[in-house]
């Protein structure tokens, strides 16, 4: 995981530029991650940054490491996949609340329920950007988009209170104005062995009039410092706490040390007896005892 001689966060950058709107909060999100991979001492060919589609999911080719652009929803599936075949690497997804909530809705719980030991961030602006502001499922009972003239419908999802209740073991929220904060969420989510989730409140400037940065200001609230992060039901009640508009309660929510899937596969490999070698050239007959 450490790089030979100390890195700064500019020399995770890659050579292209980040083609996010001015002022979009995915800027900071970046930010605030090639900081953590610094601190971390990530090594370039050390990490795997996967996404979806998405604004959001634009976010490894900003950055030097190895990266996956795949299809829409489908990251999640994908990174645990490598996890399993490259257990050195740190596996880190990006993706937005329409990506990871709605077409890929599905394959969340299954990851935290395995507990998979990847990193996912959820950069949330409560809109779909990169088609043009259509309704996500973040975004709030009457909200007027493209493709809600009238107001949305349909109640919000909660990514907060979603992933604790699927079994994820690191749960967390943060805002994008809040460099430090960020940082430290990914560094630690990142070192957490085990499904890490982090809803990242990032405005979108261009689609969402509503939920803007002018409007979570004097809204952001500390996770208490008395709050005991080890209890499930504590960070439920904090995640589901009645909210006034724009009011966001950051920090870290929820962390507990449980097996992985790695663990567990170790454990049936074991039972199985199988070798740790495994040539694919040979026939599956002749690892048959």
């Amino acid at each position: 995981m450490s790089t030979n001689t100390p890195m700064k966060a500019k020399d995770y950058k890659s050579d292209i530029p980040p083609t996010w709107c001015p002022g979009c909060g995915d800027y900071g999100v970046l930010n605030s991650t090639l900081k953590a991979f610094a601190e971390l001492e990530i090594g370039i060919h050390d990490a795997v940054l996967v996404s979806g589609i998405g604004c959001s999911s634009r976010f490894p080719y900003f950055v030097k490491t190895y990266g996956m652009h795949t299809a829409h929803g489908r990251a999640l599936p994908v990174a645990a996949g490598l996890k399993v075949a490259r257990p050195d690497q740190e596996v880190i997804v990006f993706g937005g609340d329409g990506d990871g909530f709605s077409i890929g809705g599905g394959h969340v719980p299954h990851i935290a329920r395995k507990n998979t030991d990847i990193t996912y961030i959820c950069m949330d602006n409560s809109i779909y950007g990169l088609t043009k502001g259509q309704m996500s499922p973040t975004s709030e009972v009457g909200m007027v988009t493209t493709t809600s003239p009238y107001g949305a419908p349909d109640n919000p999802i909660n990514p907060v209170s979603l992933c604790l209740t699927y079994g994820a073991t690191y749960v967390a929220q943060a805002y994008s104005s809040e460099g430090k904060v960020m940082q430290e969420l990914i560094k630690n989510a990142i070192l957490h062995k085990g499904f890490s989730f982090i809803d990242i409140i990032s405005p979108c400037p261009t689609f969402n009039k509503i939920n803007t940065f002018d409007s979570y200001k004097g809204n952001l609230e500390r996770v208490p410092e008395d709050h005991d992060a080890t209890d499930l039901m504590a960070a439920l009640a904090l995640a589901n706490k009645p909210k006034a508009r724009g009011e966001v309660i950051t920090g870290l929510y929820y962390q507990v040390e449980r097996p992985t899937l790695l663990d567990r596969l170790d454990e049936v490999r074991a039972k199985a007896n199988a070798s740790d070698d495994f040539d694919p050239n040979i026939s599956i007959d002749e690892y048959r005892p």
